[in-house]
């Protein structure tokens, strides 16, 4: 059975491959490939087609290791700190203290980001602003996850997401974050039921209080319903012009891409207090939200990457 969520990049291998005369075997439910032609057998993995080297995929794929590297290379990022769970904190003492957390919330006013330290699925990702709330992200990541990262709170004022290829940007799109507009007369909850999903539902309960949800937001005001733009919690994806924004994302892109050595990825590039910083590099290159707008672009992006493994 094929994973839903996978569709597009399964599809979008398959009809290369039928183009191009190669075998294709897909396994594990859509989540493994295996593609052949002649002599040369290829694989791809969850959305890894395989062009980057082991350590450029260790390395994007473990955010705190990541964030070090760039910024020893001095690309502008996002500081992820490295904490880590019961299992492997006994090799690095100090690496599992809840002080340590403790005194970076105190740094941070504003809060945290508390979130899995690999992986890029977007869940299990929380802001906290108190003692009560860091100890209850902690141990709900760290049931599931051998490590986290803990990262500072900022506020985003634009998210970009670049996917490269060997320094080619072969894609560039903005992430809009969900929104409303209040009439005077309805409720934050009222407005959000009447326009939002149920995925988007969801999240605005975890973000906003009840106080906040039954508050009913002035004739005109608009009010975000995520401070993620995370395009699984409704985010859209939206195509930026050849503008001086984008060419400022590509550029801080490719020096990310450069310092990790990774030659396909998605790179996401923030806006914060005037400045464009690294976010995150995935090695996973995951276009279904895109791909249900723009398939034929998302086909030409995965189509160039899968010219480069079988060249």
């Amino acid at each position: 059975m094929v994973l839903i969520s996978q569709r597009i990049f399964l599809e979008t291998i398959k009809k290369y491959c039928l183009a191009h005369a190669i075998a294709v075997e897909v396994r594990s439910g859509g989540w493994l490939v295996t593609m052949t032609k002649g002599n040369a057998r290829r694989l791809a993995i969850g959305y890894d087609v395989g062009l980057n080297s082991a350590v450029a995929h260790q390395v994007a794929n473990d955010k705190s290791a990541c964030a070090d590297v760039l910024a020893s290379a001095g690309v502008p990022v996002i500081p992820h700190t490295l904490f880590l769970g019961a299992k492997l904190s006994k090799h690095i003492p100090g690496s599992d203290s809840l002080d340590a957390m403790q005194r970076l919330l105190e740094q941070h006013p504003q809060g945290l980001v508390i979130k899995p330290n690999e992986g890029t699925s977007g869940e299990l990702v929380f802001r906290v602003t108190t003692r009560a709330q860091l100890e209850t992200a902690v141990a709900r990541v760290l049931a599931a996850h051998p490590s986290l990262a803990i990262s500072p709170y900022v506020e985003i004022v634009d998210e970009v997401r670049v996917v490269l290829l060997d320094a080619r940007a072969l894609t560039v799109y903005g992430k809009a974050r969900p929104s409303v507009t209040g009439d005077g007369i309805q409720s934050l909850r009222a407005l959000a039921q009447a326009s939002a999903t149920a995925e988007q539902l969801k999240t605005i309960t975890e973000d906003f209080d009840a106080a906040a949800l039954d508050a009913v937001p002035p004739a005109g005001e608009r009010l975000l319903l995520n401070w993620r733009h995370n395009l699984d919690a409704g985010a859209e994806p939206v195509l930026l012009a050849d503008d001086a924004m984008r060419e400022a994302c590509v550029a801080l892109a490719v020096k990310a891409a450069q310092a990790v050595g990774i030659r396909f990825a998605s790179i996401d590039v923030v806006r914060t207090d005037g400045a464009w910083k690294i976010l995150e590099v995935n090695t996973g290159v995951k276009m279904e939200a895109l791909g249900r707008r723009h398939p034929a672009l998302v086909e030409a992006a995965y189509s160039a990457a899968l010219d480069e493994v079988f060249a």
